[in-house]
């Protein structure tokens, strides 16, 4: 059974809040289909990336659909998915690792 979006990105956000880091939502899609995008800040570095979640045969992973770490190319990247997709979410965590907290597979 799958999760809806809405809760799945709470349960995203409690993680990021235990480990003592910052997120929220940027954007709220639907709640329960949604796809969503997570952004990652590194405070140190001040590298940015975004994670989108892809099918790899049958498994599910995350992977970069984009490589740049230039906020503004990513955040023009983000723009334009959501024209293309109404209904999908942006959580933006802040870290001073760039941890994501992601549980499921990521394909850095």
């Amino acid at each position: 059974m799958l999760l809806s979006s809405d809760l799945w990105v709470s349960a995203l956000l409690r993680r990021v809040e235990q480990a003592g880091s910052f997120a929220f939502i940027a954007r709220r899609g639907d709640k329960a289909y949604g796809a969503v995008l997570v952004k990652v800040l590194n405070l140190r570095t001040r590298e940015t990336y975004v994670l989108r979640e892809a099918q790899k045969g049958e498994d599910t992973l995350w992977m970069r659909p984009i490589e740049t770490k230039d906020e503004a190319d990513l955040d023009a990247w983000i723009a334009r998915q959501v024209k293309y997709d109404p209904d999908i979410w942006v959580v933006e965590i802040e870290d001073a690792e760039g941890r994501h907290f992601l549980t499921e597979p990521v394909d850095i």
